[in-house]
């Protein structure tokens, strides 16, 4: 990651930004503009998913945070392999998922961009990510950035149902913590961690405004969003939170620099960047554009297909069935005089005009006493 330390001497930077600038940045503190809006089969940009900040949160090598998973307690993970591994104990992650993020690491660091997009309400439960979804209560998106890999990256609700069950073995029965005081308390008793990092991220995503470490206007959502500040002093901030919550405040943050070494409770510092520094950080490659549009068309195509059927068994219900065949279609002459004697020489035409499921002549009426 790269460093962006500063000194105190660098906080008017942050504090004193033009009120336009500032203005421009609140209006992602209200959390009903937090999900990203785009419309059916339309990609999600690099800008969109915040990808250069995603970047650096999973690519830091730092193994400084506590592994709670079965057999492997005690040992210090890096933050991906921390997050991954919470999706993977999940009671609510498939086995097809489990076995697919063994097999394919890169998919696993996929998908839990993806899910951690999820967990801060970026993506709401109205997303999928594959084209063949039918429902019309979700939109299809891809996402070139996050699926370079061939691995089914589920839809939101699924997601969202892995996430809520990414829990510590004693919460199942007692609770996870809800509020970030509650979490500290735990940390500060001895229990490290002193809950699932997927569950720290929601309870931060949900007091987002009231958190101490930010200076105003910036909160914890604008860690997540397109905003002009740079994305690894973004990522780093973010990993201090998690450090500071999980690990707690009697060790050393890996994370903080002078500026937060002199301000104790408060995040390292967060560097304001120019538009077009924010632009170019998340560039979407030629060919992640091309394969956006080659899949936004096969949704189309998929659409197209599901409609046509649609109204081809919409019409089939709504068509008259058709008339029954006649019963009989002898002339009535024939019937009124001894019908044996005129049909019995042509046994197939008389069978030709009988339905098959009326009964056969019987024998007294072939041979009439």
């Amino acid at each position: 990651m790269e460093s962006d330390q500063a000194g105190p001497s660098r906080q008017p930077s942050v504090q004193g930004w033009a009120p336009a600038q500032a203005e421009a940045t609140a209006q992602y503190v209200h959390r009903k503009t937090v999900p990203i809006k785009r419309s059916d089969a339309e990609p999600l940009t690099r800008k969109d998913v915040q990808y250069a900040l995603l970047h650096y949160i999973f690519s830091d090598t730092n193994r400084v945070f506590t592994d709670p998973s079965p057999g492997k307690a005690g040992n210090k993970v890096t933050f991906s392999d921390l997050y991954i591994g919470a999706l993977f104990n999940s009671s609510k992650c498939s086995k097809v998922l489990k076995d697919k993020m063994a097999e394919t690491p890169a998919f696993a660091v996929e998908f839990a961009k993806i899910c951690l997009l999820t967990n801060v309400g970026r993506i709401n439960t109205t997303m999928a990510f594959f084209p063949e979804m039918k429902t019309a209560l979700r939109s299809y998106h891809p996402v070139p950035s996050l699926q370079k890999t061939d691995g089914n990256a589920q839809d939101a609700p699924r997601i969202k149902n892995c996430l809520k069950a990414a829990l510590l073995p004693t919460e199942f029965k007692s609770g996870p913590p809800s509020t970030p005081a509650e979490v500290i308390t735990k940390v500060q008793s001895g229990q490290k961690p002193p809950t699932s990092v997927v569950n720290l991220i929601f309870v931060l995503a949900n007091h987002a405004s009231t958190l101490p470490h930010f200076d105003p206007p910036t909160d914890f959502m604008d860690l997540f969003m397109p905003v002009e500040l740079s994305s690894s002093s973004r990522a780093r901030a973010f990993l201090w939170l998690i450090f500071h919550h999980l690990e707690g405040t009697d060790v050393p943050n890996p994370f903080s620099d002078d500026y937060a070494r002199s301000r104790p409770g408060r995040l390292p510092f967060i560097r304001p960047i120019s538009a077009r520094e924010m632009e170019e950080e998340n560039l979407d490659p030629l060919e992640e554009v091309e394969w956006g549009r080659k899949m936004s068309q096969l949704r189309s195509q998929f659409l197209q297909k599901l409609v046509n059927q649609t109204e081809h068994e919409r019409r089939a219900v709504q068509s008259p069935a058709p008339a029954p065949p006649p019963r009989d279609l002898a002339p009535r002459r024939h019937r009124s005089h001894h019908p044996a004697v005129h049909q019995g020489s042509r046994g197939e035409t008389f069978h030709h005009y009988v339905p098959k499921e009326r009964e056969q002549p019987t024998r007294s009426m072939l041979h009439p006493l």
